[in-house]
């Protein structure tokens, strides 16, 4: 995409008298191939009718405009583009060809400028990045810099916008075929009434596509012809106001130049979740009041100011900006949650992962999830009508878990505690497995056990060990855990299978498979390993071969090295 370059505007004349300074017929020029896709200047004068020769003189005039405008550093010239006011363009037939002839010779020895195929067009290399454009165009003003508190009315701009003139009774026919080239931008009308003419409406164009009739693609052209409507392109001065900026057009002119722009943030119901750094701290209440302004349905802002790391597993957070409530509902996965998120673990980037984990279990299963939260893993899978134990240590959690069952209608199939991770995997999970894993072959549903608690999970496995003193059962119906855990090593998998391995006292390398679920921060991965317990691990009085799994591998998937989201998948012996 070429940047846009100021227009070459046609000198007042007669019949040009009293016209709006708002609406001016321009040739805007590009360095682009495609938007100067003229005729080569004629070699010599004379030839064709007066019209032709005019027709060719004006495109000799924009060819010799455009390459005086796309001259660069790189070759010797000042990176600013030429003003047009100081150079005379002129129109005389006598003079085109010598004037084109001298500046091709001279600029085809110029390093980068190129002569491309027989049109002669000109192409430069570098060109202007596009967000480099637009942040010369579509930026509110340099001096909103710095600004802590919001200041609406100071985000006022005025720039020249390319547009089309067209009858107002064949606009909604017209719109249709020129979403392309039609403006995009926030809160402006594409469509405006023609302040010289009530019957006309002005159609605003895009200003990095459309420069000149050229810009039109063949298909746009066509329709154009068809409604009979002139393909001149006018110039028109829009003003932008704040609500025509983008959040993060906003914050890239306020926050210091060159520093990182927060426009993300997890959505949590009614609540922007942002996790904002430090530079950007003396304009948060500025962020969170843009947040709020240019997102729907937002109506609070809030700004995590510690980690997760206690054991309730919720955290601190500030209002930036909005109302105080808390209280929220989400739909996820086409469940409902409802919650105080300043009191509960709640993250809408893991939905991904709840429905990964749903798919593995079949009607009938069983699934033990040790740290439920409110419900996001459990409430899915016994909508599947399987039966689930689900704990929180967390009261809070505990309650709105209560709360969630009942309201997706599964609580007759989710059965909830309140405890210590280490007591519910020592206490109701240990007495379950007792009764599960002694049924006959043909009755024992498969078991899984989550355990989503990343930056501790690991530590947890150790209950595991000797957690059983019956006789072993046959190896296909042992538990499947899906442990989740946290790694900054350069080798996040090996790095999590290793030290799951070394909790439970025994190789994990030949039977279990590691998903990526998620980038948490640079050099921050969030994985989750999933094995079938070993029987020499789980049961007492077994002999334990540290060296390698005594059960049959998991299937190994490849997220175990390229970290693909492809589904965990267990390996079955029958």
């Amino acid at each position: 995409m070429s940047p846009a370059l100021p227009a070459f505007r046609t000198p007042p004349g007669p019949g040009r008298k009293g016209r709006s300074p708002s609406l001016r017929p321009t040739v805007m020029m590009s360095s682009k191939a495609r938007q100067s896709s003229h005729d080569p200047p004629p070699s010599g004068t004379g030839g064709g009718s007066e019209g032709s020769a005019r027709g060719s003189s004006c495109r000799a005039t924009r060819g010799i405009g455009m390459v005086l405008w796309i001259l660069w550093r790189p070759f010797g010239f000042s990176r600013r583009l030429l003003k047009p006011g100081s150079h005379s363009i002129t129109e005389s037939k006598s003079l085109i060809p010598l004037a084109w002839t001298s500046l091709t010779q001279t600029l085809s020895e110029a390093p980068g400028i190129l002569l491309l195929g027989q049109r002669k067009i000109f192409s430069t290399m570098p060109e202007i990045e596009t967000h480099e454009r637009d942040s010369e165009l579509f930026s509110p003003p340099s001096d909103v810099r710095g600004m802590t508190k919001l200041d609406r009315t100071a985000f006022k701009k005025t720039v020249s916008i390319p547009v089309l003139k067209v009858r107002k009774e064949v606009v909604s026919k017209l719109m249709r075929s020129l979403k392309r080239a039609a403006l995009q931008r926030p809160g402006v009308k594409r469509v405006i009434e023609d302040p010289e003419d009530k019957e006309s409406r002005l159609i605003m164009l895009d200003p990095y596509k459309m420069f000149t009739h050229d810009s039109f693609e063949e298909a746009e052209l066509s329709v154009l012809e068809q409604l009979n409507v002139s393909p001149q392109i006018s110039e028109y001065n829009l003003e932008l106001t704040y609500e025509n900026f983008k959040s993060e057009e906003i914050l890239r002119a306020v926050l210091p130049e060159g520093q990182d722009v927060t426009s993300g943030f997890s959505r949590v119901g009614h609540i922007a979740h942002l996790n904002l750094r430090d530079h950007q701290l003396p304009f948060k209440h500025l962020i969170g009041q843009v947040m709020i302004d240019k997102n729907p349905g937002i109506t609070s802002a809030v700004n995590k100011i510690n980690n997760i790391d206690n054991m309730y597993r919720n955290f601190q957070m500030e209002v930036l900006s909005g109302e105080q409530n808390m209280m929220t509902k989400v739909r996820e996965n086409n469940y409902t949650y409802e919650f105080d998120f300043s009191k509960v673990y709640w993250n809408p980037r893991l939905s991904t992962e709840h429905s990964r984990i749903t798919e593995l279990l079949k009607p009938g299963d069983v699934l033990f999830d040790v740290f439920a939260g409110v419900g996001p893993f459990a409430i899915p899978v016994a909508k599947k009508n399987c039966t689930v134990f689900a704990n929180d240590l967390n009261p809070e959690s505990h309650k709105w878990l209560l709360h969630n069952c009942k309201l997706n209608k599964v609580d007759q199939n989710v059965k909830i505690f309140n405890l210590d991770g280490k007591d519910f995997l020592q206490g109701p999970i240990k007495e379950e497995l007792m009764q599960l894993l002694s049924l006959s072959k043909e009755r024992k549903p498969s078991v899984h056990i989550v355990m989503n608690l990343p930056a501790k999970a690991i530590e947890f496995l150790s209950a595991f060990k000797t957690l059983l003193d019956e006789q072993p059962c046959s190896s296909e119906l042992l538990p499947i855990v899906h442990c989740y855990s946290f790694s900054k090593d350069a080798n996040p998998t090996e790095d999590v299978r290793q030290r799951a391995g070394a909790v439970l006292g025994i190789s994990l390398e030949a039977c279990s498979s590691v998903h990526l679920v998620r980038n948490v921060a640079p050099n921050k991965e969030m994985l989750c390993i999933t094995f079938q317990i070993p029987a020499a691990v789980l049961y007492k009085n077994q002999t334990r071969n540290p060296e390698n799994c005594e059960d049959p591998p998991l299937k190994r998937q490849r997220t175990a090295e390229a970290f693909s989201d492809e589904k965990t998948q267990i390996a079955s012996n029958t």
